[in-house]
């Protein structure tokens, strides 16, 4: 038996359902962290093409599908603590559920505790990797790379 014919459909399967992650910078509040998305001159750059910052770009514009700006996506780019946990999406999207801009969410109520909006919980200003410290790392921003 020939399982070359198999193997190759097998490999177009995985490859073409397969989603490459695009790291975009820490959503943070410190302007001197390269990686920072409140660093003019580096992640944060309104012109880089891959910041959240570029009204232009790809995560930037109001009118793409995988915006942080787009009041209406369901593919905003994805947050993650320092130990990997998800922390929501960076979206302005209120009605999604998994937005940090819905007021009724997990993760964008101020009462959750998984929410960058409780200055209790994730948002803490005290906490290394909130987003609200003005000298931590922030949060990572994880864009779908399409």
């Amino acid at each position: 038996m020939n399982l070359r014919p198999i193997m190759a459909l097998a490999l177009a399967v995985v490859c073409s359902t397969a989603v490459a992650d695009e790291y975009l910078g820490n959503l943070s509040a410190n302007p001197y962290a390269p990686n920072s998305t409140a660093n003019p001159y580096g992640a944060g750059s309104r012109y880089a093409p891959n910041s959240i910052n570029n009204p232009a770009g790809q995560y930037g514009s109001p009118y793409s599908s995988t915006s942080a700006t787009n009041p209406y996506t369901t593919s905003a780019p994805k947050l993650y603590d320092s130990q990997g946990n998800y922390r929501g999406k960076l979206s302005g999207n209120r009605y999604d559920p998994d937005s940090v801009s819905n007021p009724h969410g997990r993760y964008g109520s101020q009462y959750s505790p998984d929410s960058i909006n409780n200055p209790y919980g994730a948002g803490s200003p005290y906490r290394a990797d909130s987003p609200n410290n003005p000298y931590g790392n922030g949060l990572r921003i994880v864009g779908d790379d399409e």
